[in-house]
């Protein structure tokens, strides 16, 4: 045990622990924050550590070799939520057999935006069945 804490831990694992704890709400970090941030305030960081936790689930998946699903951008609109310098976006897309459009809000990287007409993947959601969470668009990066 180090004179500050256990040790062991980096600085990420530090970090998760902290979201997860304004996250939850619970904590000294989670209940500093909704004390200290309105209603819609705390509803928003929960969000933005929803969409940051989804993109992790998506390494995650890709990492184990999920099955991708090819899809087209319809249309993509800007919710002025940066997370980790990436925006947030509300993602309209066309999954390859399906019948309607579906949209999903997620990170894309401020590097490789995508555009209406481009082919981007999507991974089945394994937390929510019938739900779908961005891959990208298969570039390696």
């Amino acid at each position: 045990m180090g004179i500050f804490g256990k040790r062991g831990r980096n600085r990420e694992q530090q970090a998760a622990e902290i979201a997860e704890q304004v996250a939850s709400g619970k904590g000294f970090y989670g209940r500093s924050a909704r004390a200290f941030l309105g209603r819609e305030d705390f509803a928003r960081v929960q969000q933005s550590l929803g969409t940051y936790r989804s993109g992790q689930d998506v390494q995650r998946l890709l990492a184990a070799g999920a099955h991708t699903v090819p899809a087209i951008v319809v249309s993509l609109a800007d919710t002025g939520q940066l997370i980790n310098h990436d925006p947030v976006v509300d993602l309209v897309v066309h999954p390859h057999g399906a019948p309607a459009p579906i949209t999903l809000r997620t990170i894309v990287s401020k590097l490789r935006v995508p555009r209406p007409g481009d082919q981007v993947f999507l991974i089945a959601d394994p937390d929510q069945p019938g739900a779908y969470l961005y891959a990208g668009d298969g570039v390696a990066r």
